[in-house]
C-alpha cells in the first residue's frame, strides 16, 4: 500500500509542476483532466503526509521514553506513544477507503429488474416477495420508488417488475443484489406440503443519465454548397447551405433551410449533436445489457447469489458466507447486514487488486 502512495505523491507534485502551464496554454480539456487528477490525488497524498508525520511523532516518543529515566516523565511519554499509534490506526484506515478507486455510478438512482425464473408460478410468486422487501428496504432509507412496468402473475406475484429507487446511496446500497435469489419453502399451490427451490432473478443497473456530447473541429468535415429548391433549381445565390460529415462515425447532416450560412451550420451541428448523443445511449444500452445478462446468469436454482430457506427462518449469502437467522425481518426490509458485508468485500478485493 505505502509503495503506492508514493508513487501516488509523486504523481501529485508533478502534475501541480505541469498545472499553471496547461492553463496558460489554453487547453481547456487537458487542463480540466488535470484539474480533475489532481482533486483526486490530493485528499490521499495530504492523508499520507499526515500518516508519516504521525508516525515519526511516534518514533521520537518512543526514543524519549527509551532515555527517560523520571516516572511521572516516562508515564507522560507512554501515554504520548499510545494517543499517537491510536491515530495512526485510524490514519490507516481513513488511508485505505480513501485508495479504494470511486465507483462511478455513486450517487446515480438505481433500476432494478426483478424476473420470475425457475419454478413457475412459485417463482412468479416469490420475484413479488422480493419486489416488496426491496420497497421496504428503499423506505427504511427514506428512498423514493418508482414502478416503471410489469407483467403480474396469475396469483397475485410477477413474471417481471421493473421500478426505479431514488436516493443518494441507492446505487451503493444495492448495487451487488443483481443475481439470482433462490428461495426454498412450501409453495401455496402445493397439495403435499413438501418444500419447492424456486428462484428469481434481479438485475441492478445505473439509472441511465444524459451524455454530454463534446465535438472536436477536427474530427469534422464541412462542405458549403448553393442551396437548391424542387427540381434541382438553386434558390440562393450563394453558398449558403452547409453539409457536415462525422469522421469518427461516418454521420452526415445536411440544412439548407436558413439563407446564412453561420445559422445553417450551427443547426447542422445540432442535429449532428443529437445523432451523437443517440449513438451514446445506444452503447450505454447495449453495454447494460452486457450487465444484465451477467447478472442474471441462466436464473437456474443452483446459479445463486442468496438462498432463503423458510423452514429454517435462515437467509444466507453464498458470495460473502454471511447467514442470518431472521428471514421474517430480511424479507421486511431488514438487509443492511448483508450490504455492508458485501461493501466490505469490495473494498477488500480493490485494495488487493491493487485499484486506485
Amino acid at each position: 500500500m505505502f509503495e503506492r502512495l508514493t508513487d501516488l505523491e509523486a504523481e501529485l507534485e508533478k502534475l501541480e509542476s505541469r498545472l499553471p502551464e496547461l492553463y496558460a496554454a489554453g487547453d481547456q480539456a487537458a487542463a480540466r483532466d488535470a484539474g480533475r487528477r489532481h482533486a483526486e490525488l490530493k485528499p490521499v497524498v495530504d492523508a499520507y503526509r499526515e500518516y508519516r508525520a504521525v508516525e515519526q511523532d511516534v518514533a521520537d516518543a518512543r526514543e524519549l521514553l527509551e532515555g527517560e529515566a523520571d516516572g511521572e516523565m516516562r508515564d507522560y511519554l507512554r501515554a504520548e506513544v499510545e494517543d499517537k499509534e491510536t491515530a495512526l490506526a485510524e490514519l490507516d484506515g481513513r488511508l485505505r477507503e480513501l485508495l479504494v478507486r470511486a465507483d462511478p455510478n455513486t450517487g446515480k438512482n438505481v433500476i432494478v429488474e426483478i424476473r420470475g425464473a425457475e419454478g413457475g408460478e412459485e417463482a412468479n410468486l416469490w420475484a413479488g416477495d422480493l419486489f416488496t422487501m426491496y420497497k421496504r428496504y428503499a423506505e427504511n432509507h427514506g428512498w423514493k420508488v418508482e414502478e416503471l412496468a410489469s407483467q403480474p402473475s396469475d396469483m397475485g406475484g410477477f413474471r417481471e417488475i421493473s421500478f426505479v429507487v431514488k436516493g443518494p446511496d441507492a446505487w451503493d446500497r444495492l448495487k451487488h443484489e443483481g443475481g439470482p435469489h433462490r428461495v426454498q419453502r412450501v409453495p401455496v399451490t402445493e397439495s403435499q406440503g413438501r418444500v419447492h427451490t424456486s428462484a428469481a432473478t434481479v438485475a441492478v443497473l445505473p439509472e441511465a443519465e444524459e451524455v454530454d456530447i463534446r465535438i472536436d473541429p477536427n474530427e469534422l468535415e464541412v462542405d458549403v454548397y448553393r442551396s437548391s429548391g424542387p427540381g434541382g433549381q438553386s434558390v440562393n445565390t450563394t453558398d449558403s447551405a452547409v453539409r457536415i460529415t462525422h469522421k469518427p462515425t461516418g454521420l452526415v447532416v445536411t440544412c439548407q433551410d436558413e439563407k446564412s450560412q453561420l445559422q445553417n451550420k450551427e443547426k447542422a451541428l445540432r442535429i449532428l449533436r443529437s445523432r451523437l448523443l443517440e449513438l451514446e445511449r445506444e452503447q450505454q444500452a447495449h453495454e447494460l445489457s452486457s450487465t444484465r445478462r451477467d447478472q442474471v446468469k441462466g436464473g437456474g436454482r443452483s446459479e445463486k447469489v442468496r438462498t432463503y430457506n423458510f423452514k429454517d427462518n435462515r437467509v444466507t449469502d453464498h458470495r460473502v458466507g454471511v447467514t442470518l437467522h431472521s428471514l421474517d425481518q430480511v424479507l421486511g426490509g431488514q438487509i443492511d447486514e448483508i450490504v455492508d458485508a458485501l461493501a466490505a468485500a469490495e473494498r477488500a478485493d480493490q485494495l488487493g487488486a491493487g485499484n486506485g
